[in-house]
């Protein structure tokens, strides 16, 4: 989708949103490789969580910009991924064992 900004933003908006979704992902990977800190782990799922609000931030910058097709079916998607996240973060909080 970012790909598809035009030239000039590939590399402003288009880029940090791509890393900014590549933050979800490696946040919750490397929280899981702490996992026996348990506190730690928390820590790295709530960079997670923020990095994906940043990424839907973002999105919605390029959608009112740009109003690319497909986009507001991406946010919502990554709206319930937030959902997931979140409630897996308070399930770490209240229940993992360490």
């Amino acid at each position: 989708l970012t790909l598809q900004l035009p030239k000039n933003e590939l590399y402003e908006l288009g880029s940090q949103t791509r890393r900014s979704m590549n933050s979800v992902r490696a946040n919750i990977v490397e929280g899981y490789g702490r996992r026996a800190y348990k506190k730690e782990f928390v820590r790295f799922l709530v960079y997670s969580h923020a990095s994906l609000l940043e990424t839907i931030s973002h999105l919605e910058t390029i959608d009112q910009l740009y109003h690319p097709k497909g986009i507001k079916l991406t946010i919502k998607r990554l709206d319930e991924l937030g959902i997931m996240i979140f409630n897996f973060l308070g399930y770490v909080q209240s229940n993992w064992k360490t």
